[in-house]
């Protein structure tokens, strides 16, 4: 066997965190004026989450800082749409 095994940085699960989190953000962020209410509170708080790991993860040189980024941002704007929605309907 001439091959290594061994996982590189571009194989880890840490790769998957910025695309994951900008998926959940769009989701998040187009489902508060779709009224898909309860979906996009759970969205945006894992897309921040998610987002705010990638970010952590790229910083280290694994991932890519952007889809963290837009991830992250998206999510906060379908979270804190959501919520804001919520709180005028008191």
């Amino acid at each position: 066997m001439s091959g290594s095994t061994a996982p590189t940085d571009t194989g880890t699960p840490a790769t998957a965190l910025g695309p994951t989190a900008l998926a959940l953000g769009a989701f998040s962020a187009v489902g508060t004026w779709a009224f898909l209410i309860p979906w996009t509170v759970i969205a945006g708080a894992l897309a921040i989450t998610f987002g705010a790991m990638g970010i952590h993860y790229a910083r280290q040189g694994t991932g890519r800082m952007w889809t963290a980024a837009a991830g992250t941002t998206l999510g906060t704007v379908g979270f804190l749409g959501t919520a804001l929605l919520l709180w005028s309907m008191a």
